[in-house]
């Protein structure tokens, strides 16, 4: 490796290092908002019951094996979570199309309702954080933000990295 190849590799090390504290910092103020507008919901659902609602309304009907997949979490908790979603009728449980032995779990009209009303107050509350942000900036994050996301999705495993410098 050249010299300059490995400056250029420091340099990423290092702008990874800082992007991660940064990205640490976001997750922890999003989980404060959440856990503050779980607070005021009139449904007082978990955290994680909003995640599994969020992924039926996206992603349509799924098993639960899906679920706990998409949402990275074990099937007895979204086992617990979906029967919370179920008694409050924001969830129905259907007839597996594909194997009629089987079911999956859909949002009901209540549960769209109560997704699209946690979506629109998550809305306000972003709009008002970005609302002295130049309409410039605002695109520029949604940009990069959307190509952070795709690089994430589209990378391996972690516990395959490619080999790098250390620190």
């Amino acid at each position: 490796m050249t010299a300059a190849e490995l400056n250029r590799s420091s340099t990423a090390f290092d702008d990874a290092d800082r992007l991660g504290a940064q990205l640490i910092r976001f997750v922890r103020a999003i989980n404060r908002a959440k856990t503050q507008l779980a607070k005021h919901g009139p449904d007082g659902l978990e955290k994680l019951a909003y995640a599994v609602l969020f992924c039926l309304v996206h992603d349509g009907p799924q098993r639960t094996g899906k679920l706990a997949e998409l949402l990275h979490a074990e099937i007895s908790t979204i086992s617990r979570q979906t029967r919370t979603l179920v008694a409050h009728g924001l969830v129905e449980r259907r007839t597996d199309p594909i194997d009629g032995r089987a079911s999956v779990l859909a949002a009901t009209p209540e549960g769209l309702r109560v997704f699209e009303e946690n979506r629109r107050l998550r809305n306000l509350w972003m709009a008002d954080i970005l609302a002295d942000w130049p309409e410039r900036d605002r695109g520029t994050l949604i940009a990069l933000l959307d190509r952070l996301n795709s690089s994430i999705e589209a990378s391996p495993p972690i516990a395959e990295p490619k080999q790098g410098p250390t620190p």
